[in-house]
């Protein structure tokens, strides 16, 4: 059962967990097999032009693939190509092209994210990667290579390129230059285009089992009360990066207040629900209205799971899985299953366009409540 009080806080400011940015990250657990798949491609000689690496958010895709790409931009590193043997990716943090990536600095790795700082000053930064970024991605791959024999373009995520984006990223991929290596990491690779998905080696990285990340929550967030940190390790789905963030933007309050007006159903404390649906659509971060769609979409998932099995779900908040059985009674698994969908539709829109947060939020309770009555 989460705490009242959430995590446990201290005088020093610096408690606050610490997300270290993927090409500075040296704990990626529980994906050897996943590195040795790239370590094995590159000693082959034979090394795809394109990576996808898919999974869900927060489990380590991004630093996979900062990994490779030191190692590549470092030409096997110190043994060459992996000795005779490859184990893994991981390159000495003193190695000067481990030092050049994690300063942000190596001119032979380019890296295209939502909100990147455009050249033209009189442009605001875009929440999503626009086609004038991709172009510049894509002239960079044609370039000589400064320091290295190869250039790196990493994507991240590869479904935040709009339309004309994703087009112009295509055409590299059609006619890819001699030592030009693209890694896209994706969230949800069904967004992307047919053809950049058939273009691109595929490797799935999968979650993370609950035990590693109670192991790598212990390590970033020590502050945590233990049970706490148990109960964030349930609500991450494998994901220590949302259990991060979970921590950071109070989600076991969050999930706590979540909880309270879903048990409530088919009754609204209308109060309660507006409340929680300002704390959503609050500020200009879009981290805590995330969160609280999948928070929400997790929890139904779970309803859904309970109404199949005919089960009780065992409880994250006390008294939730009694009553998320009786929830799940209420209504046939198809209506559940369409609510699930339209739900976590609604909250993905809402998040990739200027929809009223609050808005969605008050829409997702209103169509949960008329399910149930």
């Amino acid at each position: 059962m989460a705490s009242a009080k959430g995590s446990k806080k201290t005088k020093d400011a610096d408690a606050e967990p610490k997300i270290a940015h993927p090409r500075t990250a040296r704990d990626l657990l529980a994906h050897d097999d996943a590195e040795q798949v790239l370590a094995r491609a590159w000693q082959s000689g034979r090394l795809p032009h394109a990576w996808l690496l898919t999974g869900p958010r927060g489990i380590g895709k991004a630093t996979l693939a900062y990994r490779f790409a030191k190692v590549v931009l470092a030409g096997g590193g110190e043994t060459g190509l992996f000795g005779d043997a490859p184990t893994g990716l991981e390159l000495d943090p003193e190695h000067p092209v481990a030092r050049q990536v994690a300063a942000g600095s190596h001119p032979d790795l380019f890296a295209l994210t939502p909100f990147m700082i455009r050249e033209q000053a009189s442009l605001k930064p875009s929440a999503e990667i626009l086609v004038e970024h991709v172009r510049k991605a894509v002239h960079f791959c044609f370039m000589t290579a400064a320091s290295s024999e190869w250039r790196v373009v990493i994507v991240d995520p590869a479904e935040d390129m709009n339309s004309n984006a994703a087009n112009a990223l295509l055409k590299v991929l059609e006619e890819p230059p001699r030592n030009a290596l693209i890694l896209l990491v994706s969230h949800a690779p069904a967004r992307l285009l047919p053809t950049i998905r058939s273009r691109c080696a595929q490797l799935q990285v999968p979650a993370l089992d609950e035990a590693t990340v109670l192991q790598l929550l212990q390590r970033h967030a020590p502050e945590l009360e233990e049970q706490d940190a148990r109960t964030l390790a349930q609500l991450s789905e494998g994901s220590v990066g949302r259990a991060l963030q979970l921590h950071a933007a109070g989600g076991l309050q969050l999930y706590g207040q979540l909880v309270a007006l879903l048990t409530g159903l088919p009754r609204l404390d209308t109060g309660k629900m507006h409340a929680f649906a300002d704390k959503l659509a609050a500020g200009n971060d879009p981290t805590a209205f995330r969160l609280g769609g999948e928070l929400l979409s997790w929890w139904l998932a779970r309803l859904i799971r309970c109404r199949a099995r005919g089960e009780t779900p065992a409880d994250v908040v006390a008294g939730e899985g009694r009553a998320m059985a009786d929830l799940a009674a209420r209504a046939d698994l198809e209506q559940w299953l369409g609510l699930w969908e339209k739900t976590s539709r609604l909250f993905g829109r809402a998040e990739r366009s200027n929809f009223d947060r609050k808005q969605v939020t008050l829409t997702a309770f209103l169509d949960l409540q008329a399910v149930v009555s």
